[in-house]
């Protein structure tokens, strides 16, 4: 039912508990404080009305609810909707707990111990609280879909939003894939001492990829999401272990006065822990750096999607904790431990390769091949589901086992892997172009996006002019939340200019190499270690 409020504003639509029912916003027949009682209490009132016709027996799209979504797939073979909290949990640690984990010891080298480990803390509170305010944004618009529809509702539906917004999320999907075929393949050369063309090798891992993606639901994926964040954390638990047990890190030379011939620079002596920067560091390694801790922290863009199956999104802070808990504990324990072992001097991204017996490095990094997978795996599903569940929404194909349906989900996720292939191989210098692809995307699905989302939201449950109404406590979360936005932009500005100038030295410096090359990628190792 829509009723127009009294005062001749727009409706809106309000959840209480499972129904929308239509009223204005804030007033005295609706008396809801959405940060003091939290969206468990009652979901507040919607920014924009539903962005999907869908086909129920309700005479309006306004009575779109949660319960009424899951009723409508009841009778599909196929279920989405069926996630608990804690493979929810799972989903999230995949993502999490991974390669990336072992970048830190080298960000750790550059900020200095102590500032490495404060920041490390504070892009966790930021993550968890920006994850939070998307949560409430599910919760206020059970139809959400992917970050997409997110985009588009938080500016107005205006649909152009919606392109740029599917293109970046694409795009960002596409390129962690491809990510995941050159790691695959950096393993593959690593265990077998380069045995085929790398070409070889990031095929064979694109195909065993595209067969572990064919599973439909988050459901069904958190089985393996499980065994990949489990397999990783044996395996950075390892590294950390042999980086303190073996007698040096590879690399090592005794002489405190050695210079590397291809650095110039004095690379030798016992390991060296900075406490604080060295002097001279520069605002763009500091930034680089810093950057790197943030992007392994930054991954709001799946959140929609994964709320989105869940049996009963109210839980999903449940989630969120565990994962934000395990995270700050396994990159911080992990990144100080092994760069207490490894130094300024020796240690490398990913730190596998700082460890100087070559079984420690294989052994520990063996543990990897889960997330190596998976990760990529995570990314494709999420992309299939973009374009599968918009060519077939309102039909059987989409719930159903259906020769229809398994043939396009097949297709679409073998397109997705035929691209990150080609990209990862032509680009010479892909890593650096996945840093700013980073820097783009993550500065407004990391926080833009999520300030500007808390201040519609706001908004919608104060109306207009709602600061002031609010007083100290509006003030208060309107700064934190322009705050944010400004961070988001910080990353746009700063972080571009950075992967943009990473680009630009490794030209100069003739350290890229060819598209398709069979060059080996795996570790090396030094074996006077």
């Amino acid at each position: 039912m829509v009723m127009n409020h009294k005062d001749g504003t727009d409706n809106t639509f309000t959840t209480y508990g499972d129904d929308i029912k239509g009223v204005g916003r804030s007033s005295p027949d609706y008396p809801y404080d959405a940060e003091k009682n939290g969206p468990l209490a009652k979901r507040g009132p919607r920014i924009a009305p539903p962005l999907y016709a869908v086909a129920t027996d309700s005479d309006t799209d306004s009575e779109l609810s949660l319960s009424k979504l899951v009723e409508l797939e009841s009778t599909n073979s196929i279920k989405y909707r069926t996630c608990s909290w804690q493979k929810t949990a799972a989903l999230l640690l995949s993502e999490y707990i991974c390669l990336a984990i072992m970048s830190f010891p080298y960000s750790y080298s550059v900020l200095g111990l102590v500032p490495g480990l404060i920041l490390t803390v504070v892009v966790a509170g930021l993550v968890l609280y920006t994850s939070l305010i998307v949560w409430e944004f599910c919760l206020r618009h059970p139809e959400v879909r992917d970050v997409c529809d997110v985009g588009q509702m938080l500016f107005y539906n205006w649909r152009w939003v919606w392109y740029v917004t599917a293109a970046m999320f694409i795009l960002n999907n596409t390129f962690i894939q491809g990510l995941h075929v050159l790691t695959g393949a950096k393993y593959l050369n690593t265990m077998t001492n380069h045995s085929v063309c790398t070409i070889g090798f990031s095929a064979v891992m694109t195909v065993i990829c595209f067969i572990c993606s064919l599973p439909r639901t988050f459901d069904t994926l958190s089985k393996l999401a499980t065994a990949s964040a489990f397999f990783t954390f044996i395996s950075v638990l390892l590294a950390a272990i042999f980086a303190g047990i073996e007698a040096h890190p590879n690399g090592y030379n005794p002489d405190p006065n050695h210079i590397d011939p291809n650095t110039k620079s004095v690379l030798g002596g016992a390991p060296v822990v900075l406490i604080i920067p060295a002097a001279g560091t520069t605002f763009v390694s500091g930034l680089n750096a810093f950057l790197n801790i943030s992007y392994t922290f930054i991954g709001q863009i799946t959140i929609p999607s994964f709320i989105a199956e869940m049996k009963n999104p109210a839980d999903f802070p449940k989630a969120l904790w565990v994962v934000t808990i395990a995270e700050l504990f396994v990159f911080s324990c992990v990144g100080a431990v092994v760069y207490a072992y490894t130094g300024t001097q020796y240690n490398t991204a990913p730190a596998f390769g700082s460890l100087g017996n070559q079984v420690f490095l294989k052994v520990s990094f063996s543990f990897m091949i889960p997330t190596l997978i998976f990760l990529g795996v995570l990314y494709a599903s999420l992309s299939a589901r973009f374009v599968f569940f918009r060519i077939f929404d309102n039909t059987r194909h989409k719930g159903n086992h259906t020769v229809v349906g398994w043939a396009s989900w097949a297709g679409i996720l073998a397109c997705t892997w035929i691209l990150a292939f080609i990209i990862a191989e032509v680009i010479p210098f892909f890593s650096d172009l996945l840093s700013l692809m980073s820097s783009l995307f993550d500065s407004f699905f990391g926080f833009i996006f999520w300030g500007v989302a808390y201040l519609r939201m706001r908004e919608a449950d104060y109306g207009s002019g709602w600061v002031s109404k609010r007083g100290v406590r509006g003030l208060f979360g309107a700064s934190v939340n322009v705050l944010l936005i400004l961070i988001g932009l910080f990353f746009l500005g700063a972080g571009t200019y950075v992967s943009v100038d990473s680009i630009l030295i490794g030209y100069k410096s003739a350290s890229f190499g060819g598209p398709f090359s069979c060059v080996n990628n795996g570790f090396s190792h030094d074996s006077n270690s």
